[in-house]
């Protein structure tokens, strides 16, 4: 018997391969070849499925949430009279923080008209309507500007006022004239003022940093929106997370992996451990109310009680990865350990854990990437509820004091009303994804550094 296809003469006078023979593809394996075919297009198919919806997905994001990164300014020259800010004449900080806002405005009222002659433009509108291209907030930036220095009252000062978000929506393609007539806050000639203004250079759009370092604002100022506090929030929940759950868990996992008995007891722990993982973020979130502001009294909306419970959420990934790790060693280190009289401690702690400690830092990184993104836990705790409007003054405020996270402030700003905000809540969403980002290239980075070959 032989495999070897033969040649020769056939029963009816021809020649070639023989029935049966390796040269000749039967029924049977064409059939499985167009199998195979159809299964590698299904999954070609799939790929392609999914690139284009992950495709359509940052085009949504990035289309949607880049204009957040630039903003409108007004370039305005505001008469900084002695008479309404400092009638003394001594520049006393008391009495000039006295002057409110609203001494401020008419100031502002004046430079808009002088704007509005200088540039020659021909409007009907009120001084009080002029103001309506300027955000809620412009007295109030000119204000802090004099308070911190008062050298410039009874001069003329250039300043760069935020635009109001109707003005900022204009230029950004938001907001159209058609859109206008039913705005309370706008009409056609605020436009035709803003758009001679552009031409002249007196409104300008461009980069936004204040929207990276800034605080969240009020419902009538998105403009001034910024999701700066609610980072600082994020970062202090992160820190409160890692130095507790990466020692917790990595002491768990060892403990059940390397020394725990097998019995009923650790095999219950073991499942429930399994169960927790999968239980929903917004159960750890009832758990912290419930233990750590109604019983503990904590304060709420703290970063610290945030911290707590994204911890209590990730401390079943890290115990399940940190395990895997563990097992994923060769059993021969330990035994050569144990061989040349190293104790069960120290075969583990100088042997197994160096060589595991690429899987845990990767399972430790990637279960800190899915507590920054929860929103369902820091709901039930008042973080999204709180308007994050001012930096904590020192590292224990920043963990005790009142503050939002990046996602509990894309959630508040995608249910608020104004447009301005919506936009806003995409440009937080491309922030928290380069966070996310980052630290997965930290987790592989990290790999890398401590990965050991055996």
């Amino acid at each position: 018997m032989t495999d070897i296809p033969q040649t020769g003469p056939l029963p009816d006078g021809q020649t070639g391969p023989r029935p049966g023979s390796l040269l000749v593809t039967d029924d049977r394996t064409k059939r499985r070849n167009r199998a195979e075919a159809r299964f590698k297009a299904y999954g070609i198919a799939a790929l392609a499925i999914g690139m284009a919806f992950l495709a359509a997905l940052l085009w949504a994001i990035l289309s949607n949430g880049l204009t957040a990164f630039t903003q409108t300014y007004v370039q305005l020259d505001v008469p900084l009279l002695e008479e309404k800010l400092d009638k003394d004449g001594d520049r006393d900080p008391a009495k000039l923080a006295k002057v409110s806002t609203f001494g401020y405005a008419p100031l502002i009222e004046q430079a808009l008209v002088e704007q509005v002659e200088a540039t020659g433009v021909e409007t009907e509108l009120a001084p009080k309507a002029l103001s309506k291209v300027l955000s809620g907030s412009a007295a109030a930036q000119l204000r802090d500007r004099v308070l911190a220095n008062p050298e410039l009252i009874g001069q003329t000062v250039s300043v760069e006022l935020l635009a109001s978000s109707r003005v900022d929506g204009y230029l950004k393609g938001r907001v159209s004239r058609a859109s206008l007539a039913r705005d309370k806050n706008l009409d056609a000639e605020h436009l035709d003022l803003i758009d001679a203004w552009r031409e002249a250079g007196i409104v300008e759009k461009r980069f936004n940093w204040s929207f990276i370092t800034g605080a969240d604002a009020s419902d009538s100022r998105p403009e001034q929106a910024g999701i700066g506090v609610a980072m600082l929030g994020s970062l202090f929940m992160m820190l409160v997370v890692l130095v507790l759950s990466l020692p917790i868990g990595v002491a768990a996992s060892i403990y059940l992996e390397e020394f725990a008995p097998k019995n009923r007891f650790t095999d219950l722990i073991e499942v429930n451990i399994s169960n927790l993982a999968a239980v929903p973020s917004i159960v750890f979130g009832i758990l912290g109310l419930a233990v750590f502001i109604q019983f503990m009294h904590l304060p709420q909306s703290a970063p610290l009680v945030g911290g707590l419970v994204l911890t209590l959420m990730t401390l079943p990934t890290i115990i399940i990865s940190t395990r895997a790790s563990l097992k994923a060693v060769p059993p021969s280190i330990r035994d050569a350990a144990l061989g040349v009289g190293a104790s069960k401690m120290q075969a583990v702690m100088h042997h197994v854990l160096p060589l595991a400690m690429p899987g845990i830092l990767t399972g430790t990184i990637l279960g800190l990437a899915q507590a920054l993104g929860e929103t369902a836990p820091l709901l039930l705790i008042g973080m999204v509820g709180y308007i994050a409007t001012n930096y904590p003054e020192g590292v224990a405020e920043g963990f005790l004091s009142p503050n939002s996270a990046m996602p509990a402030q894309i959630y508040e700003w995608a249910k608020r009303a104004d447009p301005a905000f919506y936009e806003r809540a995409w440009g937080g969403i491309i922030v928290l994804l380069v966070f996310l980002l980052a630290m997965n290239l930290i987790a592989v980075l990290l790999r890398r550094r401590f990965e050991r070959r055996w």
